[in-house]
């Protein structure tokens, strides 16, 4: 797909970290952009430096994320490309025992539900509507194209560490799904990829110590040191600018390979 100023896209999560570095980089090619988020402030802020427009969108609600979609296309058309990036995280065993009570725990079925909600669900409700809406499109090649769509799962959603079990499996699910997605939107002339990043330098490890940032780096076979949020969005630009580039899975991570801990 041809990157340029008739062509619209969605990047969920893109008032910040890996969200917002894709949403800078499709604007520095011409593509208008809206950024969903619950960050206001932030999504707005990002919005106005790269021209876009930004709506207040919960990925958990189909009303907010129709109210997202309708404001973004009626600012910008219907979007051909739709970036995943809107998601969290928790560390919860599944079950535990205090080492000073003994007391046991079993994790939380709210805080579990609440994962597969935003990543998995969240993902999927947008990826469905967004799919819906560039099915009315027409081609813009020879192909058939009609979009292009890059999801965010993590390296944990092969090799989860302790306290990861709600985050692996909404992860693995986003990897699980992307085939039959791919192969659902085929005659469409829709793509759907994933990118699982690795130890990634975003708002959630800036504010880390740095002897844990460190250490964190340390332990990435090459380059040692955190990605960037630019690399990822240059893979999300690869991903999307590559008509080949579809039904896959693809780690960004520096070979590493989660311990257990």
């Amino acid at each position: 797909m041809k990157l340029d100023n008739t062509v619209a896209a969605v990047v969920t999560g893109g008032a910040s970290g890996l969200g917002a570095a894709t949403a800078r980089a499709l604007a520095a090619k011409g593509v208008k952009v809206a950024i969903f988020d619950l960050q206001k402030e932030k999504g707005e802020a990002v919005a106005a430096e790269i021209g876009g427009v930004f709506c207040e969108v919960n990925v958990t609600s189909d009303e907010s994320v129709d109210a997202g979609f309708a404001k973004a296309r009626a600012a910008h058309g219907q979007e051909r490309i739709l970036v995943n990036c809107a998601g969290t995280g928790n560390a919860i065993k599944t079950a535990s025992r205090s080492k000073e009570t003994g007391e046991i725990k079993h994790f939380p079925m709210d805080a579990f539900n609440w994962i597969i909600q935003i990543n998995l669900v969240g993902t999927f409700r947008c990826i469905a509507k967004s799919a819906a809406g560039m099915m009315t499109l027409d081609p813009c090649d020879e192909f058939g194209e009609r979009g292009a769509i890059v999801n965010t799962a993590s390296v944990a959603a092969e090799d989860g560490q302790m306290g990861q079990a709600a985050y692996s499996a909404s992860k693995g699910g986003v990897v699980g799904m992307t085939l039959p997605i791919a192969r659902d939107l085929m005659s469409e002339g829709i793509r759907v990829n994933t990118i699982l990043p690795g130890i990634f330098n975003t708002p959630l490890l800036q504010g880390a110590p740095d002897n844990v940032k460190a250490a964190l780096a340390a332990s990435v076979p090459f380059p040692k040191r955190l990605g960037q949020p630019e690399e990822y969005a240059n893979l999300a630009l690869c991903m999307i600018e590559t008509g080949y580039f579809n039904g896959e899975d693809v780690r960004l991570d520096g070979a590493i390979r989660m311990a257990p801990r």
